[in-house]
């Protein structure tokens, strides 16, 4: 193109004056060298004119075009719905359900924290409860006289095994006279006398326990005053501001995940609308309502025309080294020869690529103004001033 262009012209200048210093010389005057020969220190390169945001969107699923909200040239803001799928519905439908969640999980939320001056004074009357209780059952359990109690069941304990034996007495005498008939005098007398030692056993049996359970309802309700207690000042110590650290950990957990699902159903419904991802332009819209579309189909592009750059695309590496950011530009798109646009240097690559033997890095460049006439992906010439 013109760059090349400017290469071969500057070549052929170059062979003119070699030819022209044999000439001379052999007139005997003087050769000049072709270190005289004064070249330019501007660095000329080709690119294109992109806008400051641009991007082509497409669907991320199969299916029928249902609606094209916009048309080319059309102003759109950041979130506006530009075209949607027929079979968007579903989606719709999953987010919806979501964002209910995710409000009823935002209050239930606000709620426990709402509540939590109630809470905390409702754990702290608990807490002091609880500390009477178990005051009352350390009484209680103090004032008992245990050392008496456990002698008493020992006696107990043996009154129980004397019983025991005087039943199995009892037992081993029916059983020499348990066949005798019924109304036998002998039968009849071992029968009391077992059921006697039966009845004997049971009582002493029962006043074991009863013994006991003096000693051991008085320590049970100690040990649950003291287990109560300690509950109470989980309950109470766990809770920030009122507000218990496993409630709020459950109750946080659930926000958590409704969100979650939230962005889960956003993004799976991007699939079937799609949306405008800045403020900007309509540049191209490729397709129309019934249209069978995939992934592959360009949709809609927009444009963020409000500033413009130009990228490179032949800087080589013996060019690079003579540019550097902040440097001021020229430039021309070759649609509109006659008009030349402002810049300014703002990025320069720090990696290559190969092409046709080049190595080439890209120069972003900022432009003052635009001509209206301009287009996004004109092929623009671009001149680096010289550095100072």
């Amino acid at each position: 193109m013109k760059k090349t262009m400017y290469k071969i012209l500057m070549i052929g200048l170059t062979a003119t004056l070699i030819l022209t210093a044999c000439a001379n010389q052999t007139a005997g005057t003087p050769a000049p060298t072709v270190d005289n020969v004064a070249a330019s220190d501007n660095v000329i390169a080709e690119g294109r004119l992109e806008p400051i945001h641009a991007v082509n969107l497409t669907f991320q699923a199969i299916g029928i075009v249902e609606e094209v909200n916009v048309k080319i040239g059309d102003s759109v803001k950041k979130g506006d719905a530009l075209a949607r799928l027929s079979n968007a519905s579903v989606a719709e439908a999953q987010l919806a359900a979501a964002n209910l969640e995710l409000v009823g999980a935002q209050q239930a939320l606000d709620a426990l924290n709402r509540n939590g001056s109630a809470n905390l004074a409702a754990s702290w009357t608990a807490y002091m409860n609880a500390q009477e209780v178990r005051v009352e059952a350390e009484r209680d359990w103090e004032g008992l006289n245990v050392d008496d109690i456990e002698d008493r069941i020992e006696d107990a304990k043996a009154e129980v095994q004397d019983r025991e034996e005087d039943l199995q007495d009892a037992q081993d005498e029916f059983d020499k006279y348990k066949d005798l008939d019924k109304d036998n005098s002998r039968r009849v007398t071992a029968e009391d006398n077992l059921e006697t030692a039966q009845e004997n056993y049971n009582e002493a049996l029962r006043d074991l326990d009863e013994i006991t359970r003096e000693r051991d309802t008085v320590r049970a309700a100690l040990d649950g005053a003291l287990a109560a207690e300690a509950e109470a000042k989980y309950q109470y110590e766990t809770s920030a501001d009122g507000v218990n650290a496993d409630d709020l950990a459950l109750a946080t957990a659930r926000l958590d995940n409704a969100q979650a699902q939230v962005s889960a159903a956003q993004e799976n419904l991007s699939n079937f609308i799609l949306y405008a991802p800045f403020d900007g332009v309509v540049a191209e819209v490729a397709v129309k309502a019934g249209d069978q579309i995939s992934p592959e189909n360009r949709i809609v592009s927009v444009a963020d025309t409000s500033a413009w750059v130009v990228e490179t695309t032949d800087v080589t590496e013996l060019e690079v080294v003579k540019l550097k950011v902040g440097q001021n530009v020229t430039f021309t798109a070759d649609a509109l020869p006659d008009v030349t646009m402002n810049g300014v240097v703002t990025e320069i690559s720090g990696s290559s690529v190969l092409q046709s033997g080049d190595v080439i890095y890209t120069v972003r460049i900022a432009v003052d103004k635009v001509d209206p006439r301009a287009k996004w992906g004109m092929t623009v010439e671009v001149t680096f001033e010289p550095l100072k």
